[in-house]
């Protein structure tokens, strides 16, 4: 029998209470509220990836506060992921306004969820970024139990 404290790495099944905060401390996410901690694998896609690669090295027991950078948690505003879409895409009725989020479904049948920014008489330009992209996030921890599957999955 080893000794070994687990920690967390790629794979971990890993039982937490987490909160996401702004910049501003304003939060934006919390496993807190519910008192329901999240269970999930680390790269399941259960957390963005830059939320799971801070877990990394963290063991059962540890409550720490992260301040991750943009690039370290949703990543930075890409203009590439802005667009100008005709206004006649979208259903008449719909009360197009900016700061609207609106599900897109892609041809794949997957559903990205895309921000209104501005409306005009034939077009409206909508960011399909991650909406917490671009931002610092204060992430909260407290790990409460990990369980390691073995270091074997190595090869993918």
């Amino acid at each position: 029998m080893s000794d070994k404290v687990p920690v967390i790495a790629p794979g971990s099944r890993v039982v937490m209470h987490y909160r996401l905060a702004l910049e501003d401390g304003s939060v934006v996410d919390s496993t807190w509220d519910d008192d329901d901690p999240i269970a999930f694998a680390i790269g399941d896609g259960t957390m963005a990836s830059g939320l799971d690669d801070a877990l990394q090295g963290l063991k059962s027991g540890d409550h720490v506060t992260l301040h991750l950078s943009p690039n370290q948690a949703f990543g930075d505003k890409d203009t590439a992921n802005i667009h100008t879409l005709a206004r006649e895409e979208f259903d008449p009725q719909m009360p197009l306004e900016p700061g609207l989020v609106i599900g897109f479904t892609l041809p794949n049948g997957e559903e990205l969820p895309g921000m209104v920014l501005e409306v005009e008489e034939e077009s409206v330009l909508v960011d399909f970024n991650h909406p917490l992209s671009g931002h610092h996030i204060m992430f909260e921890v407290l790990i409460l139990s990990i369980e390691n599957l073995g270091a074997a999955n190595d090869e993918e």
